[in-house]
């Protein structure tokens, strides 16, 4: 009987959480006859539009619970956002393209099956055309600076193109090619009145919901303090001209481990730089 009771209490608890969590969900979400104004990079999102309205909500209810992975997105922000503004500030590209890097990588130095790489997920290719070194000991989409460069290069080309940066946004999932052919196919020249493949298509609605969530924590019930928060690493930096035998030993000379070298230098490929042209490299050393 003790046991019959105990079980039944464990369910009457599982039931109320239950109902709690969808209560909480539900105030949580952006209702459509709240008429929510919302846009992306200063261009207005139409949503009045059925299927912009339901394609933006389907994102917000997956991210809104994407717990564990929100939370660490928020956590990462605190540490390169302040390194990502200012580089689109200074290359005249909308903040809200900060992001694009989000839903791109989760703010993580991630691989794609493809081969896409770093913070903001270039292929060899167009790392290439966009002025980042690529090979063996060097690869400079790991380099944060420098990918955001590349980066705001990439979409200032496409804004040039499409006139406008939420297709410019798309071109960066479904390329500059890509949607230029269906813009003609289609007969359309605005994106929310293309019809594109399912990852394009949800691409700058997954944007949106990020900004949304990220801009409003605590409305989604992200409530974390500043100290859980990842603090920006404070760096200075040595200049490297000729070549490197072993980075475990210049890191050693720096009072510092190999771990700790790759940790601030991710863009460092090999244990070695041969560097035989003696290209000046800046290598980030922790200050504390």
């Amino acid at each position: 009987m003790k046991t019959l009771k105990n079980i039944f209490a464990v369910v009457a608890v599982v039931l109320i959480s239950f109902v709690l969590i969808n209560a909480s969900s539900t105030e949580n979400t952006l209702k459509k006859e709240e008429n929510v104004a919302l846009n992306f990079c200063g261009e207005a999102v139409p949503m009045e539009i059925p299927d912009v309205w339901e394609r933006f909500d389907r994102e917000m209810v997956i991210n809104r619970n994407l717990h564990a992975s929100t939370e660490l997105v928020i956590k990462r922000a605190n540490r390169y956002f302040p390194v990502i503004e200012p580089i689109l500030a200074k290359y005249g590209v909308p903040d809200d393209f900060k992001y694009l890097a989000v839903i791109e990588s989760k703010l993580e130095n991630a691989v794609s099956p493809a081969g896409a790489r770093g913070i903001w997920q270039f292929m060899p290719a167009t790392a290439k055309e966009y002025g980042l070194e690529v090979n063996d000991f060097v690869d400079e989409r790991y380099h944060l600076e420098k990918s955001t460069e590349a980066a705001c290069k990439y979409l200032l080309a496409a804004k040039e193109k499409f006139g406008n940066w939420t297709l410019a946004a798309a071109s960066y999932n479904g390329g500059m090619n890509g949607i230029t052919r269906q813009i003609e196919r289609q007969k359309v020249s605005d994106f929310y009145d293309l019809l594109l493949t399912e990852e394009t298509f949800r691409y700058v609605f997954r944007i949106l919901a990020l900004k949304e969530i990220m801009q409003h924590p605590e409305k989604y019930a992200y409530v974390i303090a500043t100290n859980e928060l990842y603090p920006p690493f404070s760096t200075q930096k040595i200049t490297v001209d000729s070549p490197i035998e072993n980075w475990a030993d210049f890191a050693q000379q720096h009072n510092i481990n190999y771990k700790t070298l790759k940790i601030h230098n991710p863009w460092l490929r090999d244990i070695s730089l041969p560097n035989k042209a003696k290209k000046i490299y800046y290598i980030e050393i922790p200050t504390e």
